[in-house]
């Protein structure tokens, strides 16, 4: 590294933008340090963990508000997280290992803006906002207008993403409801996804579906989502043969990579058979 600098608040941040334009921000650096130290740069580095204005975690007029310095330990042990979002919670939960969730933070996550990114599926599902700040501005965007490749989002230089928000669910008034994270990879444990699912269901007391939401990860640039193919569950009743008929709707839309980790045929064929899972956990 060429200088490593820590501020303590936002005002110390922009003045270190100013004073160091071409550093790197590092927000947990389990992803950054990673490949610094593969691509052997040195960097000037500025630190975010000890900004206090990052931090916050709290509800507040109908919304989360999500701190980007926020840690995946942190959202676990977070009683509104566990509450209000629940899918989150279960995607973060299969991150990494224990010391990975304590240092990796969900602004992180998203500025990586990878395919495979475990936080990025749910918050798509949940219609997150995010607050990006620089000294001068402030402006919020959605996470599917952030986010616009691998590795490239709509940051300006001088700007940061400061917190995430998402609107409160509103409590479920059928019967059931069904929110779930499922991510297949080469392993059980400590693996990028190959293909991942988030998916949130409401259910009638008749059970059939009433409300479907899916977004898809590591099967294409970024998160996929498609509101049209969504709807297809309305009305209906989870069955093999339905869950079966929306996994094929929705491999026929996916636009997959073949890789180290995965062909694009083999992310074709987890993504039909993923949604067989909801009927699993229907049936509890």
């Amino acid at each position: 590294m060429k200088r490593v600098v820590s501020p303590h608040t936002l005002e110390e941040l922009w003045q270190v933008l100013e004073e160091l334009p071409k550093a790197s921000l590092m927000a947990g650096g389990t992803d950054l340090l990673v490949h610094l130290r593969d691509k052997g740069r040195k960097v000037d580095l500025i630190l975010l963990e000890r900004i206090a204005e990052m931090q916050h975690l709290e509800q507040q007029d109908g919304e989360l508000v999500i701190g980007a310095m926020v840690t995946h330990q942190q959202l676990l042990d977070s009683p509104i997280i566990k509450k209000h979002l629940p899918v989150l919670a279960q995607a973060v939960s299969g991150l990494g290992s224990p010391p990975i969730r304590h240092m990796a933070t969900i602004g992180g996550n998203i500025c990586s803006a990878s395919p495979a990114g475990d936080s990025l599926p749910p918050l798509y599902l949940l219609e997150a906002k995010l607050v990006l700040k620089s000294k001068l501005t402030s402006r919020t965007v959605p996470i599917q207008e952030f986010i616009l490749g691998p590795s490239q989002t709509v940051l300006a230089k001088g700007e940061i993403l400061a917190e995430i928000r998402v609107p409160v669910p509103a409590p479920i008034s059928t019967t059931e409801g069904i929110s779930t994270y499922c991510k297949v990879g080469q392993r059980k444990a400590l693996a990028i996804s190959i293909v991942s699912m988030a998916a949130c269901l409401e259910m009638e007391s008749d059970g059939t579906v009433r409300v479907a939401k899916f977004a898809w990860g590591s099967v294409g640039s970024k998160v996929m989502v498609f509101p049209e193919l969504d709807k297809y569950l309305f009305g209906k009743k989870l069955t093999d043969d339905s869950l079966r008929e929306l996994g094929m709707m929705f491999a026929r839309q996916v636009t997959p990579i073949t890789d180290l980790r995965a062909s694009a045929e083999h992310r074709r064929a987890l993504v039909s058979n993923l949604p067989l899972k909801l009927l699993a956990e229907f049936k509890g």
